[in-house]
Order: structure tokens, then C-alpha cells, then sequence
């Protein structure tokens, strides 16, 4: 069969073109008279959510493929950490003290992207949230490396812009976090962790709970900063709360470097698959 399918139908673009030049009357001017697709008005609607949550998880999934990425590696962390030029800026002592985690997340990154230009792009390729501090970071170590990036950016009332050293190409905006959250992890074949906030937390445990579940297949999770992450949180305790097993403390690994970080990437292999979670038969 010839891949001219599509030829036959009649372009949606051209239609649009067609339908801003019909006379003006009552009825071409009415709302309801606009092409489906074309109204924003009605693609806004309560009830057209499940259509923009399928747009929302199409169109980068397309955009991607068309680029040729195969897997990425992601970068999470906080936007508020300063680069250490800027860390007298920054609100707190301890950002200022986190701020060398702003320069291991740039040279991991630049690294990493010249080993994704060994795959002409397709594989390792970085992948930030798109905004401040620890993801421009990742971004710039990409640009550094003279490769691309992908920024997954999202709508929020502050610190929503793209930072300047994204791919355009690859910038993305989002208005639903889990839609922007499958996409971090969908092509993730690492994760990378830096000092962070709420959102950064949600993102570490989301992966965290993925793969406990069996709902994602294990990728090598490294944690950058032991302080920070054993300091926030008792990883311990919940072990011996019994809330998690033991076992799930291997699930990821602290450093304090990119070298420690590479080290564990590439002597990474999954550990065997539970058939069944804890209290199930």
C-alpha cells in the first residue's frame, strides 16, 4: 500500500486558512460555528480534559520520535540553588553551601551529552524541567558539550521560563504535571537527583515508587549530596518502621560527585525482579 494515505483527505491547516475567509454573518461569526480543532474557547472546556491530557502526552511523545531520541538521562533538582558565581544572591546560607552541586550538574551533564553525541544524539540525551538553578545547570553542561537537551518546562506563577541553554527544538511547556512526570521517565535509562524542593521530592518518589511497584522497569538512581538527602529524610527509619523493605534502600545510591555518579551508572545492572509485592501471593 502506497504511505500517501493522508493525501486523499483534505489538509486541516488549509480548512482553517478556508474558514477565516467566509463571508461575515451572523452565523460565521457565531462560536459555534469554528472548526472543532481551532477553538480554543472549546478545547478549554471542563469537559474536553481527556482530549488535552492525550494532546499533552502526544505531542512530545511525536515531537521526540521525529528527533530520533531513544533514551535520556534524566536531571532533577532544586531551581533556587545558585551557580557559585551567584551564590551571594542567594536566600539562604545553606543554597550558597549547595551551590557546587550547580557545577557537578554541568559537568555531569556535559559528559554525559558527549557520550550521547557518540550515539549521534539518539541515546543519554539530558533531560531538565527546563527552569532555574540545578536544571539550567543540566542544560548548559549539554551546550558545553556542543549537544542538545530537552527541557520539560511547565506553567507555574513563578519561575515557569525556559532557561536560555534548552534546545528549542526540544522545549517543552506543560499544564499537567503527571502528563510532564510520564515523560521524564517513558525513555529514562538514569536519574539523577540534586538537592531540592517540594517538586523535586515529588519527582524522586514518584521514580522511587515506580519501581518498587514493578509499575517502571529499574534504572540506576543516584542521589548527589549524601548531607542533604540523610539530613532531610531518615531513609532508616522507614526501613525499620517496616514501611519499606530493606531492599528498597538499594533501589538508589548516594554521591557527592559526577565521577561517584558515573561509577554507578556504568557498573549498574538490575537486580533481579520480585514476581510479587510484599503481602501478596
Amino acid at each position: 500500500m502506497s504511505d500517501d494515505r493522508h493525501s486523499r483527505l483534505t489538509d486541516a491547516h488549509a480548512d482553517i486558512d478556508r474558514a477565516g475567509h467566509v463571508p461575515s454573518t451572523p452565523q460565521t461569526n457565531s462560536p459555534v460555528y469554528r472548526l472543532a480543532f481551532a477553538d480554543d474557547d472549546f478545547l478549554c472546556r471542563e469537559e474536553l480534559r481527556p482530549v488535552r491530557l492525550q494532546l499533552e502526552l502526544l505531542k512530545p511523545q511525536l515531537m521526540l520520535d521525529e528527533q530520533g531520541i531513544e533514551s535520556t538521562v534524566v536531571m532533577f533538582g532544586g531551581a533556587r540553588i545558585p551557580s557559585p558565581a551567584n551564590k551571594d544572591k542567594a536566600r539562604t546560607k545553606t543554597l550558597a553551601d549547595l551551590s557546587h552541586f550547580y557545577e557537578e550538574a554541568r559537568v555531569f551533564a556535559k559528559e554525559m551529552t558527549q557520550r550521547s553525541l557518540a550515539t549521534q544524539g539518539r541515546k543519554h540525551v539530558v533531560v531538565t524541567g527546563g527552569g532555574p538553578g540545578v536544571m539550567e545547570a543540566g542544560n548548559l553542561g549539554a551546550v558545553d558539550a556542543g549537544g542538545a537537551s530537552i527541557g520539560l518546562n511547565i506553567v507555574l506563577p513563578h519561575e515557569q521560563a525556559p532557561n536560555e541553554y534548552v534546545t528549542p527544538e526540544l522545549c517543552f511547556n506543560f499544564h499537567y504535571f503527571a502528563i510532564r512526570k510520564m515523560h521524564f521517565l517513558m525513555r529514562a535509562e538514569a536519574i539523577c537527583v540534586f538537592p531540592g524542593g517540594f517538586g523535586t521530592l515529588d519527582e524522586l518518589f514518584e521514580a522511587l515508587t515506580l519501581i518498587q511497584t514493578g509499575r517502571m522497569e529499574p534504572v540506576p538512581i543516584v542521589l548527589f549530596g549524601r548531607e542533604f538527602w540523610k539530613t532531610i529524610i531518615n531513609w532508616e527509619a522507614l526501613s525499620d518502621a517496616g514501611t519499606i523493605a530493606a531492599s528498597d534502600l538499594e533501589l538508589f545510591h548516594f554521591v557527592d560527585s559526577s565521577a561517584e555518579a558515573f561509577e554507578i551508572i556504568d557498573a549498574w545492572r538490575p537486580a533481579p525482579t520480585r514476581d510479587t509485592l510484599p503481602g501478596r501471593e
